[in-house]
């Protein structure tokens, strides 16, 4: 497994750049995240790992402002972002940069306007600037002689680095990366995962990356929350986090079938559903 650089000592200095307070949080009366509270260094690669459902996306969606906590705070570089207004989000947002899950680009638009559209949105570069950008994110990848390219052309690898460009094209201080290398063949997966720690180191970003790709997501990772049952269960180095004693991270890295997570979702009885007199659970 490669060895994770450590962030550089200047920033270990700083106050993180990402941090949740005691946070919950869920979807109507479920509650997904329960007084939940994570640091994110500045400089670093994080990985968020755990089951499925166990509130990963959701830490994304409260970074990004998509959901706000039922109580508890989310800062960003020191400011709550449930109390901002819709012009300053925005504002934050532009700091940010989303490599989506499969990549989601606009089938519609070229390789080229793909990664050029937030430099569209967001700037007033005129179309000679804006080329050279879009062509040195596009070469960043590896990709500068697909701009041509549609979408439907591109394999599913190409896609995702397309996106990732994109993802950078406002050079954002933080990138965040749901499901980074879900479908990628082992050629794919290896250049994603390559370019996600060289890249957070040549640009100075900060990465928090959802993953279930345990060896992957360990090679990049200079830290690891393992979130499950609506809780951090454990954090630390990639080895702190191989050796945690907790049963359910236990069952998550050896894959057992048998553990805390249980096959059934919890369900009335047999008898209940079924009409059974007397019928087991």
């Amino acid at each position: 497994m490669t060895t994770t650089p450590a962030a550089s000592p200047s920033a270990a200095l700083l106050p993180p750049l990402v941090e949740l307070r005691q946070v919950t949080c869920g979807y109507g009366d479920r509650i997904v995240l329960r007084d939940v509270s994570l640091c994110i260094p500045r400089g670093t690669v994080t990985g968020l790992m755990g089951t499925s459902g166990g509130g990963k996306t959701t830490v994304l969606r409260l970074i990004t402002g998509q959901l706000v906590p039922i109580s508890g705070q989310v800062l960003f570089d020191g400011v709550d972002i449930a109390t901002l207004n819709r012009t300053a989000l925005y504002a934050i947002r532009r700091r940010m940069g989303l490599l989506f899950q499969f990549g989601a680009l606009f089938t519609d638009l070229s390789v080229f306007e793909n990664v050029a559209f937030p430099l569209r949105e967001h700037t007033a570069l005129n179309e000679a600037m804006l080329r050279d950008l879009v062509l040195m994110k596009l070469n960043a990848v590896g990709l500068r002689g697909a701009r041509d390219l549609m979408p439907a052309e591109v394999s599913g690898g190409m896609a995702r680095r397309v996106a990732l460009a994109r993802a950078m094209a406002l050079d954002p201080e933080l990138l965040l990366y749901d499901e980074p290398f879900a479908g990628l063949d082992p050629i794919s997966l290896g250049m994603t995962s390559r370019l996600i720690r060289e890249l957070n180191q040549a640009l100075g970003v900060t990465s928090v990356l959802v993953s279930h790709d345990i060896e992957e997501t360990f090679a990049i990772a200079d830290q690891v929350a393992f979130i499950a049952n609506g809780a951090v269960a454990a954090f630390g180095t990639p080895q702190a986090i191989r050796d945690s004693s907790d049963p359910l991270v236990r069952q998550f890295f050896s894959a057992s079938p048998d553990g805390p997570v249980e096959f059934h979702y919890p369900a009335a009885s047999v008898a209940a559903d079924f009409g059974v007199a007397g019928g087991a659970a």
